[in-house]
């Protein structure tokens, strides 16, 4: 198994679980509050694990892949920036940029 095997399958988890805590947690809902972003928590968490399932089917199909990396990498600048607007600190934003920048990887 290559490294880009396991760090698509581990990005692939990590979208799954972040959508499904979006819809669960009540962190979550609080975050997007915080955000300014509540009217679209659900949108961002079904986006999420579509994005997420799409990367580790993608594993196997090579267009999915790429859609589904394409569409967390932009899903992850849009979050970096709000991160960004809302003066959250480089350890608070770090997260969105390396799935950012991961998912720009696989695409590439």
């Amino acid at each position: 198994m290559t490294v880009t095997l396991l760090l698509a399958y581990f990005t692939s988890f990590a979208f799954v679980s972040y959508g499904v805590m979006a819809f669960a947690s009540t962190y979550m809902k609080q975050e997007f509050i915080r955000y300014g972003l509540s009217k679209y928590r659900k949108l961002v968490g079904i986006l999420e694990i579509i994005g997420g399932l799409g990367l580790f089917v993608g594993t196997w199909i090579p267009l999915l892949f790429i859609l589904a990396a394409s569409g967390l990498c932009l899903l992850m600048i849009l979050g970096f920036a709000t991160r960004v607007y809302i003066k959250d600190s480089v350890f608070q934003s770090a997260p969105a940029l390396f799935f950012a920048l991961l998912n720009a990887f696989f695409v590439y």
